[in-house]
């Protein structure tokens, strides 16, 4: 007989699953018995996915289960074997998971250019969460100037202004996958205050405060910084305050890039406590890292000053990703100074012979008082060029500096400012700066989950033409086949439990995370014993292994391996969302 399981509605499971994250639980992986369906075993469903191993996301062992599919919602979960249905998936040895959630998607431009985001659905992932520092809307004249580039390259229409008019385009073009974003504050101070590095005025402060509470009403999670970037970087933390503060009133959560991954590491999640007191809001650390060799040890320091100020009732919490190397633009190469004022300024600046001698000596010094990122790489040789925009430079994506430097004839620094100059700063790189040990430390951590930091890309298509970081392609795949089939790092239930209920419930999203009736139709069915990640640093543009199919909304984005034509991918809007149509 098999035990009789309640139906859990949304909240309850939201509980059950806050639960999970505050004790940090891991259960081994042995089987539960499997519930008694929830409904009779009569009614329709859509579609059955039967005799699977069901991981459900709060990190309690697995069961052997059916699950029903109705109306884009989870139905049933028992014995489904006579129940009628339009489609039965046989998973019979197979793990069925809520689908992936990813904390730091990067995909909010990309879905407007190609609305398979292959690379993405292909590694379970189901949902994104973006908007880094810089989000896509709210955007003025301005900054619809300095994104000009891309969106003609890729000839996208840039026709909104506001999050809620974003929404409204990423619901036409439609989408593979659920979004939902934070809202940037550094977007904001270039929307108000430009690129320049002076403090933002009372006035010009309470006017991105009305951005926030406006984006806030439009549908955003909560309010996003990226402070080792321009312009974001010249804000202070009372700034910082003052807009958590405003994202808090409607229950949204402070993220970020922190200021510092590196030298000043410790100070940097000062900083962030400092933010989630004052604002009395929940924050969440994006890609947490120990940067540059100098820094490489002290992941232990820095999980202890996190889980003490846990201890202290501050709901702080982070995601990373499970690779040793990192990616951003070309142009983080360069010191802070140049870069002020935006690409057209820097680009005005780099032409000056005595400009570039001063660049490159300060790229070379070790105590220069910007996140030096080609210093902290160990040079040109820990800095490869993962992409460019201009076709006519694709000769040199995969190739470090050296060899770039080496091609071009000249000095690798040269070269660099050369790529940034010729590509209008649209140029990406991989940084060699972590090591792998920390990563895991941080891996192993309760209250740690997962992000790509990656757009979404594909082996065809528009998004094919370049190269760029493995991890847009297998983020969650080599959690799973590396850390958890082979080295044994986590087990397969709290692997699932960092990547999807907690995930979930960080950033508010109540009605996904978790295989229970009632909850959204999100899932993946993937092979333990194949699943794994392909792409590399020297060959990236490759999908993921063992992902058999992913469910979006109750309808399958991935059959049998093979991407199939359904774009059910909503808008998912936060707490303080208020519908203006």
């Amino acid at each position: 007989m098999r035990r009789m399981l309640l139906s859990l509605r949304p909240l309850a499971v939201a509980a059950l699953a806050s639960a999970a994250l505050t004790l940090g639980c891991s259960a081994p992986p042995a089987p539960a018995p499997a519930p008694a369906p929830s409904e009779p075993a009569a009614a329709r469903f859509d579609v059955v996915i039967a005799n699977g191993r069901v991981v459900d996301g709060t990190g309690a062992p697995w069961f052997t289960a059916d699950v029903g599919l109705r109306g884009g919602r989870i139905a049933a979960l028992g014995d489904l074997r006579d129940a009628e249905t339009v489609q039965r998936v046989d998973a019979a040895g197979l793990v069925v998971a809520p689908g992936f959630i990813d904390l730091l998607g990067q995909s909010e431009f990309n879905v407007l250019v190609d609305n398979r985001v292959a690379s993405k659905i292909t590694q379970g992932i189901t949902t994104e969460i973006t908007g880094e520092g810089d989000s896509i809307a709210p955007v003025n004249d301005a900054m619809v100037a300095n994104r000009k580039a891309s969106y003609e390259f890729f000839k996208v229409p840039q026709d909104f202004r506001t999050l809620d008019e974003y929404f409204a385009r990423f619901e036409a073009r439609q989408s593979a996958v659920n979004l939902g974003t934070f809202v940037g504050s550094g977007g904001l101070r270039s929307y108000v205050v430009g690129q320049d590095d002076r403090p933002a005025t009372a006035s010009e402060i309470a006017e991105m405060q009305k951005l926030v509470a406006q984006a806030m009403a439009h549908g955003a999670l909560g309010v996003s910084s990226s402070l080792q970037y321009i312009p974001n970087r010249f804000s202070s933390t009372d700034e910082l305050v003052a807009l958590a503060k405003t994202a808090a009133a409607s229950r949204g959560i402070y993220i970020t890039h922190q200021r510092s991954e590196g030298n000043k590491v410790f100070e940097s999640i000062d900083e962030v406590l400092t933010i989630a007191e004052q604002a009395a809001i929940p924050a969440e650390i994006w890609h947490l890292k120990t940067a540059y060799k100098a820094n490489w040890g002290k992941m232990p320091e820095v999980l202890r000053r996190l889980e003490a100020a846990r201890a202290k009732g501050l709901r702080v919490s982070a995601n990373i990703y499970p690779y040793d190397r990192a990616s951003n633009g070309l142009d983080a190469c360069l010191p802070v100074w140049v870069r002020e004022g935006g690409t057209g300024a820097m680009l005005t600046r780099l032409a000056d012979p005595e400009t570039r001698a001063r660049v490159k000596k300060d790229m070379d010094d070790p105590n220069a008082p910007f996140e030096n990122q080609w210093y902290g790489s160990g040079g040109p040789a820990g800095v490869l060029l993962s992409s460019v925009l201009d076709p006519s430079l694709r000769k040199y994506e995969g190739m470090n500096f050296v060899e770039i430097g080496k091609a071009m004839g000249k000095d690798p620094r040269d070269a660099a400012i050369d790529l940034v100059i010729a590509d209008k700063a649209e140029s990406s790189v991989i940084i060699s700066i972590m090591r792998e040990a920390d990563v895991v430390e941080a891996m192993k951590t309760p209250w740690v989950s997962f992000d790509t930091d990656s757009g979404a890309r594909a082996t065809d298509g528009p998004l094919s033409e370049s190269k760029s970081h493995p991890r847009a392609w297998g983020t969650f795949t080599r959690v799973l086949g590396k850390y958890v089939r082979e080295d044994g790092v986590l087990t397969l239930e709290e692997a699932v439990r960092k990547m999807t209920s907690q995930a979930a419930i960080r950033v508010g999203l109540t009605d996904r995370g978790i295989v229970r009736p009632g909850m959204a139709a999100d899932l993946v069915v993937f092979d333990p014993a194949s699943v794994k990640d392909l792409a590399t640093f020297a060959e990236p543009n490759k999908y993921s292994a063992g992902v058999r199919h992913v469910f979006v909304n109750g309808a399958a984005v991935v059959s049998n391996g093979a991407i199939t034509s359904a774009r059910p991918g909503m808008a998912l809007r936060g707490p303080g969302y208020r519908p203006s149509r």
